[in-house]
């Protein structure tokens, strides 16, 4: 049987640690458990301390997936399971994940229902994200933001340099072993509702987001943003150049920079594949 560690990144998540330590632990006797503390300012190392769990502590913040990198780094398990610290999933899930690595998979993700969403606007824009990767892979991918996931340490460990210190990790880590060719299956999941506030704030990472939608491609294939955009801009230089045409006889400058900027697309997708492709052998 193959050993489980459980890194939690955790950062003010004291209130909520009180009652998921004990519980993981009753669930999950055998398995190492992991808090990496992101520079917390509460009793998070306290708690740890108290229900005898090994608490990676960092002097300030230094983000989500940072916590996460470290996590993995530390951890002596041949699965590692990466779950929030703010109560939201339930470890009796743990079991559900780690047999489908069991499967022949090499990665396994919480896939969280409608009402698991953390409001409207949450669950639209991960639907959103779920049907642009679904696109960019050719796979089904019920839950890209996930972040409770079961993972092989060995392959995971293979991407930590592509790994974000803010959030979004999980994102980066399902399009490298999509890329990679590691079979991901989703598990469905019911998540609580968060213990305590939120670290996203919708003003300051609604940029983020939407950069989100365009890692997806170029982690994955760039070609397929960048050539869908090249033709829109030749398409919309030859549909200004007949407008011109029919009405004033002459092909305009307009036209000419569409059909410039078109081309100017497709190269800069061409070599963001051939980077990605690179990327990608890093590790061989």
């Amino acid at each position: 049987m193959k050993t489980v560690s459980i890194v939690l990144p955790a950062k003010n998540e004291a209130r909520a640690l009180i009652d998921l330590l004990p519980r993981l632990r009753a669930v999950h006797s055998a398995a190492e458990i992991i808090v990496v503390d992101d520079g917390s300012t509460d009793e998070t190392r306290n708690v740890c301390e108290a229900s005898g769990v090994q608490c990676l502590s960092s002097p300030y913040s230094m983000g989500n997936g940072a916590a996460i990198k470290r996590g993995a780094r530390a951890a002596l398990g041949e699965i590692v399971v990466f779950m929030d610290g703010d109560g939201q999933h339930d470890p009796a899930d743990i079991t559900r994940l780690i047999e489908k690595l069991a499967e022949g998979y090499d990665m396994a993700v919480g896939a969280r229902d409608w009402g698991s969403q953390a409001g409207v606007g949450r669950g639209l824009a991960n639907t959103l994200y779920n049907w642009l990767a679904t696109r960019m892979t050719g796979h089904e991918v019920a839950d890209l933001t996930s972040g409770f996931r079961a993972v092989r340490a060995d392959r995971f460990r293979e991407f930590l340099y592509l790994l974000p210190n803010g959030f979004s990790y999980p994102t980066t880590s399902t399009m490298a072993f999509f890329r990679s060719a590691y079979p991901v299956a989703y598990v469905p999941i019911k998540a609580a509702q968060r213990i305590g506030k939120s670290h996203i704030r919708p003003l300051r990472d609604g940029l983020r987001f939407l950069l989100i939608i365009f890692k997806i491609a170029t982690l994955y294939s760039p070609l397929k943003l960048f050539v869908p955009a090249s033709a829109i801009f030749f398409l919309l230089g030859c549909a200004n150049y007949a407008w011109t045409f029919m009405h004033d006889g002459r092909l305009t400058n307009m036209s000419t920079l569409m059909w410039s900027a078109s081309v100017i697309v497709f190269l800069i997708g061409l070599v963001s594949e051939q980077i990605t492709a690179l990327t990608y052998r890093r590790h061989d």
